[in-house]
């Protein structure tokens, strides 16, 4: 199986240069830096692998439209970019999905079609052969790995002495990407994955050696809703080759952490972002970037928690 390479993420990175923002690191504290990817135009990293996969598509095959699934940020993403485009956007999201996510995303003039979870892929495809469009994956797809690789090249760029980046898990795309890329430029570094203990299957996945299954109602019982989808093989492959470990983190922590990062970052994150400096906060160390993959959360958890 082919893996992303650094080639393609130096290539991404020039790609979606002018759509999504050069995000800054920030320092937390004596040890911590945040990578706020909560300030995209969409409010998450995802824009980053969806404007790169949507970009490569030829012109007259994006002109047909694209379908996406996703629990919510992938899906603003790929509106995002289609709008960017002008071409049409169909999106399909669980029925679960935030309220704040949906309306993001039917605000870029996608089509939204909410479903049951187990149905999202079933649904997309429909609606691929329905109309010709393309189908962009939230996480299964080299491009969109590509894309989300470029925090990578932003991190060791801005901090080359960097000695562990935290990112979180959920689908694995962001970390395949990230780690990838990391690795390339400095083998030296530790990439370590972040999961909810209710969803914690790549992690023991990646101490077995093999993908292990969890079913999604267990997966489902976690407040971070963005990290509640399971690695393809595509992503596994990538975090077998160059993740050093994945740990995970209780739902309480991940909750302390949200309210932190408001009061003393002045950052809106959720629950899936912030699982990052859950995990520094219990296993501190020196010079290590937290990945904040996004921002879109729903105002009565964010209140919860403040």
């Amino acid at each position: 199986m082919a893996l992303v390479t650094i080639s393609d993420i130096q290539a991404a990175a020039d790609r979606i240069e002018g759509a999504a923002v050069r995000t800054p690191l920030l320092r937390f504290d004596d040890g911590l830096w945040l990578k706020p990817e909560s300030l995209q135009p969409v409010g998450a990293f995802k824009i980053r692998g969806a404007y790169n996969a949507v970009a490569r598509l030829p012109e007259e095959v994006r002109a047909r439209g694209v379908v996406a699934y996703s629990s919510g940020n992938h899906a603003q993403a790929v509106a995002y970019a289609a709008k960017l485009f002008g071409v049409p956007a169909a999106i399909v999201v669980p029925d679960t999905t935030p309220r704040v996510k949906v309306d993001a995303t039917r605000s870029h003039g996608a089509e939204v079609f909410q479903v049951p979870t187990a149905q999202r892929e079933v649904r997309a495809a429909e609606l691929v052969a329905e109309r010709g469009a393309t189908l962009i994956p939230p996480f299964d797809h080299p491009d969109v790995i590509a894309g989300q690789g470029t925090i990578g090249l932003e991190v060791v760029a801005d901090l080359p002495d960097v000695a562990a980046v935290l990112v979180p898990v959920s689908g694995g795309g962001l970390i395949s990407g990230v780690a990838a890329a990391v690795k390339a430029l400095n083998p030296a570094i530790r990439v370590i994955g972040v999961e909810p203990e209710l969803a914690g299957d790549a992690a023991e996945s990646l101490r077995v050696g093999t993908l292990i299954r969890w079913p999604a109602d267990d997966r489902a019982r976690t407040i971070a809703d963005g990290l509640r989808a399971e690695p393809s093989e595509l992503t596994f492959e990538h975090m077998r080759a160059y993740v050093d470990d994945i740990v995970t983190v209780s739902e309480e922590q991940i909750g302390e952490a949200v309210g932190l990062l408001a009061r003393r970052a002045r950052l809106v994150v959720e629950p899936s972002g912030a699982v990052t400096v859950a995990a520094h906060l219990a296993r501190p160390a020196e010079r290590t970037v937290a990945v904040l993959s996004g921002g879109n959360v729903d105002p009565e958890v964010f209140a919860r928690y403040l």
